[in-house]
């Protein structure tokens, strides 16, 4: 008999969708927990039954335990996966369904206490043998304790929040004057993201590789490892690109570092699914940085070269069944690898993206898995991880899930809000990393100049093509109206239209020669001219054929407002052809803008202040990371508009300097 028949997933996004499709499958019914802001979100839509857990600050919804209890109580879910990031590695909310009779699908209190805290885990994996990375893991946290530790331990050095991970509240610290500041932001940080500020120092391993086993235990007392994950591409402390196998992993170094991570798990009698992480140093030596007791975002790369469900794994082991496989019967074929599609702009320095999701299409390619939260039309919001889904490809070889995943990726439709798929199809593509030498050091080194972290320009063949969609949609529009509607006193003249992308207009000419269900038209962007003619349009996607050559574009329009999906991703584009001269002046070089909606966590300034340029006048807090806003100009500030704890908008003015 099973233990339990409902399960509430306490999450949201992906990693709720694709609990839910095992849970499902396994016969469960599924229980959705969502905040005021998810109503619509695709996880509630999959569940058969949901229930709103509050507002759409974390703290009031998905980092409520009593919202959450309240809400298995209610629905008589007997059981909760929490996924990962929130409350997954939370000793109270794994303390508190036990108390409600609840079962827990994950590691026990006493583990998720342990290996929760990189200071407590790191001491007792230096009891176990397990090999460590010199630094310090005391009590004492005041900055002159850090600062002494520090010099003790030598520089580089790390900053690490004790209770946390994703690359929060983690900072490189390369000289002493650093420190300070440094200390600061990590504290920030950290207790920001996991309530709790406590932090470690450890001595910076240059240039590694991040290698981390999956580790498995069922309440019998059974554990096994089931392979490694390669996560050394990583940007600031965050993994890009996952794999599986590592690609210099020997024989003898997997069992080497399997074992040392059954080791570190038997410390705390670890059941269900965890991950222990290394460093990889490139003479083998290798040393312990941290347990997570929970699954990782990068589970699915070791499902497919293992050919396992790591979920139905923890809900077997969660019911107290054995381990579906022993050590001797887990084998490794192929190669996956993962890489996660952000709401971020590269070429901006990474910032947060927020808006509608106005078309979502993933692609369809064989060999691929995306594991996604989304729906058309949904918000993305400033509350959450910019995170809005993985795509993983399976190849015989490294080669070919490389190639497999690049193409996905580079096929993967989002329009109205910016993702980061050139930045991935480019690293993918990159001869380094596709000669698997990339190491932690990668994006810094060998990828800094690379056309996707910096603006491009607009093309002339995407500027023919969306002025050929407006066009198009006019004339249809006129069409439809009869009588004189589309009627030109100016005969054959070209069409002049002028197109607005962000700050930057564009004049395009279009010469129309056959007016007809396929126009065939000659475009003139500057000095270059496009034969273009439109095939087929309905909406969603575009049919042009230019210069001889057809291409398949995806694209959505409302009103005046062209999105297309082109070579850079998401291009938003507006017809201003008939706006009045002087309506869309800009703001100075003195004012400083919201680049997103959030939260305002700190104003350093006050008004009448004298500011030289770069120096930190505000921090804004969204999708869990602060980001410094700094005077453009030297100057004197003439207004301030916000206070601590203000929620703002994108483009909402803050701070005004009157220049010197």
């Amino acid at each position: 008999m099973p233990s339990f028949n409902k399960i509430l997933i306490a999450n949201r996004g992906e990693i709720a969708c694709r609990v839910m499709r095992t849970a499902q499958a396994l016969g469960y019914r599924t229980v959705a927990v969502y905040s005021e802001a998810d109503s619509d979100a695709r996880h509630v839509q999959l569940a058969d039954e949901a229930v709103c857990i509050g507002p759409a600050p974390v703290a009031q919804s998905y980092l409520s335990i009593d919202a959450i209890i309240d809400a298995a109580r209610r629905t008589c879910a007997d059981a909760i996966h929490p996924g990962y990031g929130f409350l997954s590695e939370n000793a109270d909310f794994a303390r508190a369904c036990e108390a409600a009779a609840i079962t827990f699908i994950g590691p026990t209190v006493e583990a998720i206490h342990l290996m929760g805290s990189k200071r407590l885990s790191k001491l007792a994996m230096l009891e176990a043998g397990v090999p460590c990375i010199p630094g310090y893991e005391g009590a004492e946290q005041d900055d002159a304790t850090l600062a002494r530790e520090a010099q003790r331990i030598g520089y580089p050095l790390m900053i690490k929040a004790s209770a946390g991970g994703g690359g929060r509240g983690m900072r490189l610290v390369e000289e002493p004057d650093q420190l300070l500041a440094q200390l600061r932001t990590a504290r920030s940080e950290a207790q920001n993201a996991f309530g709790s500020a406590e932090l470690i120092l450890e001595k910076a391993v240059i240039e590694p590789r991040h290698v981390e086993i999956q580790v498995f235990g069922d309440q019998l007392g059974n554990l096994v490892y089931l392979g490694e994950r390669d996560c050394s591409v990583q940007r600031r402390h965050q993994k890009v690109i996952e794999e599986a196998p590592c690609p210099v992993m020997t024989p003898e170094l997997r069992q080497a570092m399997g074992e040392a991570a059954v080791k570190a798990a038997r410390t705390v009698n670890y059941v269900g699914a965890g991950t222990v992480e290394f460093l990889l140093a490139a003479s083998g030596a290798f040393y312990f940085l941290e347990m997570n007791t929970r699954l990782q975002v990068e589970h699915p790369v070791t499902e497919l070269v293992t050919g396992q469900d790591l979920v139905a794994w923890q809900i077997i082991v969660a019911e107290g069944l054995p381990l579906p496989l022993e050590q001797d019967e887990i084998k490794q074929n192929g190669h996956a690898m993962e890489v996660r599609l952000y709401a971020e702009d590269p070429a901006a320095g990474f910032l947060p993206q927020t808006g509608q999701v106005l078309r979502w299409e993933p692609a369809e390619v064989d060999g691929i898995r995306i594991d996604h939260g989304l729906v058309e039309g949904q918000a993305v919001t400033p509350f959450y991880d910019p995170m809005l889904a993985k795509v993983i490809a399976w190849g015989a070889t490294r080669d070919e899930a490389r190639r497999k995943l690049a193409r996905a990726v580079e096929d993967c439709v989002l329009l109205g809000v910016k993702g980061n798929q050139r930045f991935l199809s480019n690293l993918l593509r990159h001869p380094h990393f596709a000669a698997g030498e990339a190491t932690t050091a990668f994006i810094g080194e060998q990828f800094g100049s690379d056309a996707s972290l910096s603006p491009q320009p607009i093309s002339p063949a995407e500027l023919a093509i969306a002025a050929t969609l407006l066009y198009q949609a006019s004339a249809s529009a006129n069409a439809h109206q009869g009588g004189l509607a589309g009627w030109r006193s100016a005969g054959n003249a070209p069409w002049r239209l002028v197109l607005r992308q962000g700050e930057q207009k564009h004049a395009v000419e279009l010469a129309v020669h056959d007016a007809g269900q396929q126009p065939r038209l000659l475009a003139r962007v500057s000095s270059t001219e496009i034969a273009i003619r439109l095939l087929r349009a309905d909406g969603r996607w575009a049919v042009v054929e230019l210069d001889g050559i057809r291409r398949r574009i995806a694209y959505h329009q409302q009103a005046q407002q062209l999105w297309l999906f082109g070579q850079n991703g998401d291009l938003e584009l507006q017809d201003v052809t008939h706006e009045p001269v002087g309506s869309q002046g800009g703001a100075g070089s003195g004012t400083v803008k919201a680049p997103m909606d959030g939260a305002i966590v700190e104003v350093l300034v006050s008004e009448g202040e004298r500011v030289g340029k770069g120096q930190l006048l505000v921090v804004l807090e969204a999708m869990k990371m602060e980001h410094p806003l700094k005077a453009g100009v030297d100057g004197v500030i003439r207004r301030v508009q916000v206070t601590r704890g203000d929620q703002v908008k994108s483009r909402q003015l803050l701070v005004e300097v009157e220049e010197a």
